[in-house]
């Protein structure tokens, strides 16, 4: 059936007229509500942070795990302090509470960390999960608005993040206090993550993609993070053939060589560009010897300098290749312009 008539022949809506300032007004509003019940758990915040994080350092140091556990509202909260803790070294995982009680129990172990949410602390699927949880040997904290619940008095630490008020103009909607119990999910991460030496060169190992990743890898990562080696770096004595080095180079699936001495050490470079420009002037040239045709003194870089620095002698210089050498000035590897955009640092 074709319905564009039918549409077509309805009144277009109309849009209640409403003042832009108003809700400019009510956004400010919630925005200070907010900002001040943050403030109120701020200025509470005392010893029992600290255990809490002791509690989990504890639990990692014995390779356990992060269980978290909310409903409704702290469940998605939840899920956003599971992830920030997984992403900072903390290994973490969401249990749902219903279907806990119905065989995912099996996700815990001795050993770990219950994480429970809940700002009433008297959740019905919290509440009826806690005997189960018990049987494990793990350590519950809790966040909670209320310290004297069900769920704060059966924990081994609470943490208190009571608000004055929700910013919901009702008092109901839960906004103030799913905000708290965020940032106080932060705070636990991130405490935790300073307290066990977290850097940025594992951040960057656990954020491979993205912005982050990118600009984490050319803060942190070495050339011979990212060199191409072993059989993908094509060596070769100086006193080898052009055809042998091309056939080197064939294997290494690479467009350079690197030419040593007897030593190892480097000594020059031969690229397929090279071949290219002097063949058709030089007939016998497959059968010369390297240390006749390879250009010598040639771009290098060492195997610890920045990835960073790598990126940087690309756009300087007229090259394809990057050769990497060690202290010892012997080629160990190679960066091919090539392998950036694949490695998204450029």
């Amino acid at each position: 059936m074709n319905l564009a008539p039918v549409l077509a022949a309805l009144p277009a809506p109309t849009m209640p007229k409403v003042s832009s300032s108003s809700h400019t007004k009510r956004a400010r509003e919630v925005f200070q509500v907010e900002i001040a019940a943050l403030r109120a758990v701020s200025a509470r915040i005392d010893e029992r942070f600290d255990r809490a994080v002791a509690v989990f350092i504890e639990a990692l140091e014995q390779h356990g795990k992060v269980v978290v556990l909310g409903v409704g509202k702290s469940g998605n909260i939840g899920r956003k302090i599971a992830a920030t803790l997984t992403s900072t070294g903390t290994t973490a995982v969401v249990l749902d509470p219903v279907d806990a009680l119905h065989g995912d129990l099996g996700v815990v172990r001795d050993g770990d960390v219950v994480l429970l949410l809940s700002y009433s602390g008297e959740s019905n699927e919290l509440v009826h999960l806690l005997p189960a949880i018990k049987r494990f040997a793990v350590r519950v904290v809790t966040i909670t608005g209320k310290p004297d619940s069900t769920l704060g008095q059966h924990s081994d630490v609470v943490l208190d993040v009571h608000v004055p008020r929700e910013a919901c103009s009702l008092n109901l909607a839960p906004t103030s206090s799913t905000t708290a119990t965020l940032v106080m999910g932060d705070a636990l991460a991130l405490g935790i993550m300073d307290a066990r030496g977290f850097r940025e060169k594992d951040f960057a190992q656990l954020h491979p993609a993205g912005a982050i990743g990118r600009s984490l890898l050319l803060r942190v990562a070495r050339v011979r993070d990212i060199m191409r080696e072993k059989d993908r770096n094509c060596v070769s004595p100086a006193a080898a053939t052009v055809r042998s080095v091309l056939n080197q180079m064939t294997a290494a699936r690479s467009g350079t060589a690197s030419i040593v001495d007897k030593r190892g050490r480097l000594v020059g470079v031969f690229t397929d560009g090279d071949l290219r420009r002097r063949l058709p002037a030089e007939p016998d040239l497959l059968e010369r010897r390297m240390d006749e045709v390879m250009t010598r003194n040639p771009v290098v870089i060492r195997d610890d300098a920045l990835a960073a620095d790598a990126l940087r002698i690309f756009d300087q210089r007229n090259i394809d290749d990057l050769i990497v050498v060690d202290k010892r000035n012997k080629p160990v590897g190679l960066v091919d312009s090539q392998d950036l955009p694949k490695l998204k640092i450029m």
